[in-house]
């Protein structure tokens, strides 16, 4: 069996998360039969980081395994033709067995996209969160670096979250406005069930002057997701990066590729 992994970038409006649910539109269910098609044979394949309903990526990382014969250019334009246009592989390598799309990763990083003007978006409703209230962009940013470092992020993990461990390490937060658009970059070696989106409802909170800036600090060392703020919507959740070791020889342009995207919008 040769391994392979690919590169991923998808709009996520139109589905119900990355992972496969009977009777579900999901990520994963129509990779897995593009792939199948190219193959002419059943392909599974296991992600980097499982999307929400929703949500976006610029750079979702999977692995598959099969004994199919194709090229790596064989493999990227032949899935392509199979899947729909909200869907993407935008690179694909061969990989030794050793390589595993989630647990072969070092760090995932996200981007929250907001728009903050007191005018609706007729062209990005569905990628990028709307809050029409004016957000304090320095002050939700110094608010976050509470977070950094490792943690028990109970408070911030949704209630359905099956992760063994609350303890997440985040090595980088920012918080930027450019023109209407504020956006939250975080970085982590793992996130919780709803962790990023619950990170985005507080800081908003913060922002908006809803809450004081010392209410993350204090949220965070409670470790009760019942005094945290409400979850934001997952319309403006992009994974928008997965760092693995330079051994595997992975592109960084998926990287890169967020930021281009990420300026278009923000």
């Amino acid at each position: 069996m040769r391994r392979f992994a690919a590169g991923l970038e998808y709009d996520g409006r139109a589905y119900s998360g990355w992972q496969f649910q009977p009777g579900l539109h999901t990520i994963q269910d129509v990779l897995q039969r593009a792939l199948s098609r190219v193959a002419d044979a059943p392909v599974e394949c296991v992600c980097a980081g499982r999307t929400d309903a929703g949500v976006h990526a610029f750079a979702q990382v999977v692995h598959f395994e099969t004994d199919a014969v194709r090229s790596e250019r064989g493999w990227r334009l032949g899935t392509n033709t199979y899947l729909p246009p909200d869907v993407s592989v935008e690179w694909l390598r061969e990989v030794p067995a050793s390589f595993h799309a989630r647990y072969s990763a070092l760090a995932r990083s996200y981007r929250y996209v907001i728009l903050n003007r007191d005018s609706r978006s007729a062209l990005c409703p569905g990628r990028a969160t709307w809050e029409r209230r004016p957000l304090d962009a320095a002050l939700m940013d110094g608010a976050a670096q509470a977070l950094l470092g490792e943690h028990d992020f109970s408070a911030f993990r949704a209630i359905e979250c099956q992760a063994k461990s609350p303890l997440r390490r985040i090595e980088a937060l920012r918080v930027c406005r450019r023109d209407p658009w504020v956006t939250i970059e975080v970085t982590a070696n793992a996130f919780l069930h709803h962790m990023v989106r619950n990170i985005a409802g507080l800081l908003v909170s913060v922002g908006c002057g809803e809450s004081p800036p010392e209410r993350v600090a204090t949220v965070l060392a409670g470790r009760d997701r019942k005094a945290n703020a409400a979850t934001a919507p997952p319309d403006g959740l992009y994974l928008a990066a997965v760092r693995y070791p330079a051994g595997f020889g992975l592109p960084e342009a998926s990287a890169s590729q967020s930021a281009i995207i990420g300026r278009s919008l923000g």
